[in-house]
């Protein structure tokens, strides 16, 4: 349960106000409205899957790895420190943009093809909240209320499920994915990159919260940079070799043949 000192005001953020390290590992965050919807989209999620009857056992596998991540991401100590550490934020929303997102998308994957059209529009949706909400006044009007926070994690989850729904969809034009998933790495380096050699701390709410971590604010902020230049773009690299080996060897195939 979240410590009654991270509830004393009521303009913190959804997650309470910065914890001390020795409050940490008792900071968990067991909001039972959070830990019904979560139940819910679980159990509906697994209906659905079984429904379908296609790939049940590997399905179902995927999807509870995906919500243990959310778990992570939202009940545990992490939800509590993400308040103190700018860095812990962006592990908070790496996990669920790079992690869970596409855990659930291989779980409940489109049905049918995604034109073009529509995988650019999902990929452009998932830039602009990465960009959108990692800069310091919308930042700031995320953590103003409950609402502007579930709007932003809202805003940030549906977009990059949209995406990986998109790349990750049977029979997807191999060179639209490709294309989407470079853009994706390089507009998520760049901001990654700025994060990290800004000159100065960017994110206020953060100024003095960093301190009983041992880190300035301007260190934390360039960790976050680093998380989100470097591991956090692991899973788009592989997810784009997986398709260059597939369309290498669908056209080393093609070739065999015809050959």
């Amino acid at each position: 349960m979240v410590p009654p000192a991270m509830l004393e005001r009521a303009d913190d953020p959804y997650c309470g106000s910065p914890p001390v390290p020795a409050d940490l590992l008792t900071a968990w965050n067991l909001d039972p409205a959070l830990i019904a919807v979560m139940g819910l989209g679980f159990a509906a999620s697994l209906v659905a899957i079984h429904r379908s009857g296609i790939d049940v056992a590997r399905r179902r596998a995927w999807l509870i790895s995906g919500f243990l991540v959310l778990a992570l991401a939202f009940l545990s100590p992490l939800c509590a420190l993400s308040s103190a550490l700018f860095s812990a934020r962006v592990v908070h929303h790496m996990l669920l943009v790079a992690v869970a997102a596409p855990m659930l998308a291989i779980a409940l994957p489109a049905r049918a093809p995604v034109g073009a059209g529509w995988l650019g529009v999902a990929t452009l949706a998932h830039i602009l909240t990465l960009w959108v909400w990692h800069a310091p006044q919308p930042y700031a009007f995320a953590l103003s209320s409950d609402l502007a926070y579930w709007i932003m994690e809202g805003t940030l989850m549906a977009a990059a499920f949209a995406f990986w729904r998109g790349v990750l969809a049977p029979c997807s034009p191999m060179a639209s994915v490709l294309f989407a998933h470079l853009t994706v790495i390089v507009q998520m380096g760049l901001l990654g990159a700025l994060i990290t050699f800004a000159p100065a701390p960017l994110y206020a709410q953060h100024f003095l919260a960093t301190t009983p971590f041992g880190l300035t604010a301007l260190e934390d902020q360039q960790v976050a940079g680093l998380v989100m230049w470097v591991p956090a773009l692991v899973p788009y690299l592989l997810a784009a070799l997986s398709g260059v080996i597939r369309l290498v060897g669908g056209e080393d195939a093609r070739e065999g043949s015809a050959a």
